[in-house]
């Protein structure tokens, strides 16, 4: 399997969390672009899930999206505005498995406020290992694209 390439972002609450799972992903031999933030300085995160979510969008089969806030939630709802990017926040190794294997999901988000760094880890290598299935599964990512293209 050839690994994709992974565009990574962070709002400040996220920074830390971000930097070590960027260490992470370069160990295990990814080739990582670091969208920002590169501090704990205040800043929005809309801005860094916006550059992440445009360079997925540009090579959609080669790469994914790791977005990093507080909570995660504010990233997904950012980043799930954007067409043909399927973003979902996890904080078990379990939806991150299944996000990739039933959603096709391309951005994963993670809250550094309610995860660790090793937990932080574990649901990264999941989402990575997870194939999507397909199948009856492609309807159902269908429907929620036709629903994006109505609703733009």
């Amino acid at each position: 399997m050839e690994l994709r390439n992974i565009f990574l972002g962070a709002d400040s609450a996220g920074y830390p969390l971000k930097e070590e799972v960027k260490k992470h992903l370069v160990e295990l031999g990814y080739q990582v672009t670091d969208c920002g933030t590169d501090s704990t300085a205040s800043c929005h995160y809309p801005v860094f899930a916006s550059k992440v979510c445009e360079a997925v969008q540009a090579a959609p089969d080669t790469t994914f999206g790791i977005l990093i806030c507080g909570t995660g939630i504010g990233m997904s709802m950012c980043a799930n505005k954007y067409n043909g990017i399927r973003a979902a926040v996890c904080s078990d190794t379990y939806s991150a498995r299944m996000t990739r294997q039933h959603n096709d999901a391309n951005v994963l988000c993670m809250g550094a406020r309610v995860i660790g760094s090793c937990l932080a880890q574990d649901i990264l290598d999941a989402f990575l290992a997870a194939q999507y299935e397909g199948g009856r599964h492609a309807i159902r990512v269908g429907m929620m694209t036709d629903i994006e293209n109505k609703q733009r």
